[in-house]
């Protein structure tokens, strides 16, 4: 049945080996918004990803895209599901033997049946959204960092997909290619109709963009909001982790004993 949510994730939990990651994660994706999930690194945004794509699979909780619980869907549905779905990967995740032509035409080929002359017009109808029409014929290799991330959003929204979900879109870039990248988010979605998912760290970059924040924190959602009223939060999480500020409730150091132990002198006089 449809919804006015595209993602709705309830009571989620999910660990590797005895380690918890998400404890119990509830969040709604609104159809049409751009949506940033922000969180310090090793927080288990990238997690809650493949979670969402059906790579892992929920300890507890559900997880429901387009109306499907995505973790009771068969194979074939789920891949059916994934084909709605596009991806912008951390790392570029270009096909490194194709160029960026072919990385564009590649699931076009796949996945449909359209004849050779339209997946052409198509591939540099979506390079041209990204500015890089010129590029068709470089291979991964020749392209700088910021052109990557923008093949890869080109190969992101080759099928008009419903759903695009970028992992670290800005990461490694500098503060140019960050403007643009996160410019093509916001203008791609809004062109194509589309819902979008940001996850990120980089709070000034991803606050320009998006709608909505949710911000994790120890497996769970810690705060949540429209991103105009979260840049004004007096929170202090909210407050620390928007202005990077190294004192707050998020601790620089990670859990530990005490330094006298790991140096052997407990229990030695002073």
């Amino acid at each position: 049945m449809a919804t006015d949510n595209i993602v709705e994730i309830s009571g989620l939990r999910f660990g590797y080996g005895d380690r918890p990651l998400l404890t119990d994660i509830t969040l709604a994706i609104p159809r049409g918004n751009v949506v940033g999930i922000m969180g310090a690194s090793g927080c288990g945004k990238s997690t809650l990803l493949r979670l969402i794509g059906g790579q892992l699979v929920p300890q507890a909780g559900s997880v429901k895209v387009a109306g499907h619980n995505v973790h009771e869907l068969s194979r074939d549905a789920l891949y059916r599901l994934r084909r709605t779905m596009g991806m912008q990967f951390q790392q570029g995740g270009l096909f490194t033997d194709l160029t960026v032509f072919e990385n564009i035409a590649f699931q076009m080929r796949e996945h449909t049946l359209l004849p050779d002359s339209m997946i052409r017009d198509l591939v540099l109808m979506k390079l041209a959204s990204v500015g890089l029409r010129g590029a068709s014929h470089l291979m991964p290799s020749e392209l700088s960092g910021g052109m990557a991330r923008r093949v890869g959003l080109a190969r992101a929204i080759a099928l008009d997909p419903m759903l695009i979900i970028y992992d670290e879109p800005f990461a490694g870039l500098d503060p140019i290619s960050c403007n643009v990248v996160g410019n093509l988010i916001r203008k791609l979605n809004d062109a194509l109709g589309a819902t979008s998912i940001v996850v990120s760290y980089d709070a000034a970059e991803s606050m320009r963009v998006i709608d909505h924040v949710y911000l994790m924190s120890e497996g769970v959602i810690s705060a949540s909001g429209p991103a105009a009223e979260m840049a004004g939060s007096l929170d202090p999480f909210v407050h620390q982790f928007l202005r990077g500020e190294p004192d707050g409730p998020v601790p620089f150091h990670y859990v530990h004993k005490p330094y006298a132990d790991d140096l052997g002198l407990q229990g030695r006089a002073a």
